[in-house]
């Protein structure tokens, strides 16, 4: 009895070395390769960024696979696709100085969507930022609950943004056309990012109201 209970339990190195996370290890090491080659390298860049974005549906099918779903893996795979986002577009307004302000402006949108709809949903005593029902956004309910749905905006997202940067380096298939077949899934995922923010604002607006409310 014992002896079973010594197997299943679960050290703080044990989560660390799960495969979704070891994954996520992966993509941080990918995406960090394509920021040192993003001034000489276009080539290098698309193949490092873009595994590290491929990569991002399989460490969650691993964590379904496996069971190894964990508050780790879930916080470590939200925070380096906001990183990689985020310094891609710096790296834009590097190669387009003249448009910095809508710059600032899409990586503060991203930063303080997810962030704060994590916490809303995490202040809620959701176990996911992902369990979003459509109560609360029959849009974000779309965005998070349908796999396919968020794997494909997700992912043309970034494709909007490497085509950008691929543009300034004359490319005209991967980079110029790229760009306009990708724009309207870029556009809805920027609205959702609105909805989201929004959403978590009202959230945990009322949990204040509410708390306010008892003590009176």
């Amino acid at each position: 009895m014992s002896s079973s209970t010594t197997k299943q339990t679960k050290t703080i190195k044990d989560i660390f070395f799960f495969i979704p996370n070891l994954i996520g290890y992966f993509r941080i090491i990918t995406a960090i390769l394509s920021f040192i080659c993003m001034k000489n390298h276009p080539i290098y860049t698309l193949i490092f960024y873009g595994i590290s974005g491929f990569l991002d549906a399989f460490d969650g099918y691993a964590a379904r696979r496996y069971n190894q779903g964990t508050r780790f893996g879930a916080v470590l795979d939200m925070v380096t696709d906001r990183c990689a986002t985020s310094s891609l577009i710096v790296y834009l307004a590097v190669l387009y100085p003249q448009f910095t302000i809508g710059w600032q402006i899409l990586v503060s949108l991203d930063l303080a969507s997810h962030y704060m709809h994590m916490y809303a949903m995490l202040s809620v005593g959701s176990n996911s930022h992902k369990n979003v029902d459509k109560t609360q956004s029959k849009l974000l309910s779309l965005y998070y609950t349908n796999r396919k749905v968020l794997f494909i905006v997700c992912l043309v997202n970034e494709v909007f943004y490497v085509a950008i940067y691929l543009h300034y380096y004359q490319f005209f298939w991967l980079g110029t056309c790229l760009v306009w077949l990708s724009a309207p899934i870029w556009l809805f995922k920027q609205v959702a990012n609105v909805v989201q923010l929004k959403s978590a604002s009202i959230i945990l607006a009322r949990m204040d109201a509410d708390e306010i409310n008892k003590k009176k």
